[in-house]
């Protein structure tokens, strides 16, 4: 909105405000303002969910030191989307059909996380939507992100070609062409693009889940990987950037510069609050929203094969919980760690939370780095 006013409709009249025009200006002041709304309306909402006596329940199978967490206030992601889509919608274009799709993507998944949170409020124990219907609901809406996604390619604003990490050749199409001329079977062509985004969304979203167990573990993750996303989607827009390390350019993407820098303004203001000892938690609302608004931007701007590096902490968080289930489903109930998601196998090691925080931010931050040095080592 402050886009339009000040550079589409005032520019002409005041020539100092062209420096709206500037992406770089524009994302830091959407940081800003992220940043800014979290740290000033976070003791409101904080006293509206004790109010309300929306507290966290804690499962009665997790670590016994985490019992004494329960009835912290949750939902707190309502904070965060509010700190991350209010800025988006000042200081983006708001022309920009991609900057629309990843705002109806976060919001519908913080949707979801709303609906599970409440559950567990209204029934006072830890168990929300089942676990077929969150998953259903996440792939719905991963599916409508796909085939917005197409729909945008018809009219050239987007590829369905892969980039490859560490392979500069390496383009396939997930969009199978060949078939679309088979009568009655032409949906068939779109089909391997479908599937595949709404894996990458919906894991993307079920992993930053898993990791929110600890004060500021996940935001503090996610600080890191919304950092890594904001440059990989300036330099994707970018043309020389672009050109540079030879990646599809994409002009309309790098207005997704400013709701990157956005999320991690939002996440440093929620981590205020969340740090060890937590006066807020995210909440499902949170930790769906922001997994989903990763794996949207990471798909839209064609680095979704870099989310193992960009969230390289939240893969392991997932991988964790499926090795552990596999195993004890096929080896009568052996396990691999003491329990999951990882974070928890440190914490019964004896790893203080503090210790397990740091040193997976510290891993979250490696992973982000290694992440940044494909885009030359191609």
């Amino acid at each position: 909105m402050l886009y339009w006013l000040l550079y589409q409709k005032l520019f002409p009249y005041f020539r100092l405000f062209r420096i709206f025009r500037y992406l770089t200006f524009r994302t830091v002041f959407a940081s800003l303002t992220a940043l800014l709304i979290g740290l000033l309306i976070g003791p409101y909402v904080i006293d509206r969910l004790r109010e309300f006596q929306i507290g966290q329940y804690i499962r009665e199978e997790g670590p016994q030191s985490h019992q004494k967490k329960s009835g912290t206030p949750t939902m707190g992601g309502v904070l965060i989307c509010i700190s991350i889509l209010v800025p988006t919608l000042l200081w983006s274009d708001l022309s920009n059909p991609f900057v629309w799709l990843v705002m109806l993507s976060t919001l519908a998944f913080g949707a979801i996380g709303f609906a599970d949170d409440y559950i567990k409020v209204v029934h006072r124990r830890n168990l929300g939507l089942t676990a077929r219907a969150k998953l259903g609901l996440q792939l719905l809406v991963s599916g409508g992100v796909a085939v917005t996604l197409l729909a945008l390619k018809s009219h050239g604003n987007y590829s369905t070609q892969m980039t490859f990490p560490f392979l500069k050749r390496f383009r396939p199409d997930l969009v199978w062409s060949s078939l679309g001329h088979i009568p009655h079977l032409h949906w068939l062509a779109v089909l391997p693009f479908v599937i595949f985004v709404m894996i990458v969304i919906a894991g993307a979203s079920n992993a930053v889940n898993l990791t929110d167990g600890l004060d500021g573990l996940a935001i503090g993750c996610t600080i890191i990987a919304a950092g890594a996303l904001t440059v990989l989607t300036y330099v994707s827009g970018h043309v020389v950037f672009s050109d540079y390390l030879e990646l599809q350019r994409m002009p309309m993407i790098s207005e997704l510069t400013i709701f990157c820098g956005a999320m991690v303004g939002a996440s440093i203001g929620f981590l205020w609050y969340n740090a060890h000892p937590a006066e807020i938690f995210m909440g499902d609302v949170g930790s769906l929203a922001l997994g989903g608004a990763i794996g949207t931007v990471a798909v839209a701007i064609k680095q979704e094969l870099l989310l193992p590096f960009i969230g390289g902490v939240f893969i392991l968080e997932a991988l964790s919980v499926m090795l552990q289930v596999g195993s004890y489903k096929l080896r009568n109930g052996k396990r691999i760690f003491k329990m999951a998601p990882l974070h928890h196998h440190f914490e019964l090691l004896g790893w203080s939370e503090s210790k397990v925080i740091a040193r997976f931010w510290i891993l979250a931050l490696i992973f982000a780095l290694l992440a940044l040095t494909t885009l030359k080592l191609r």
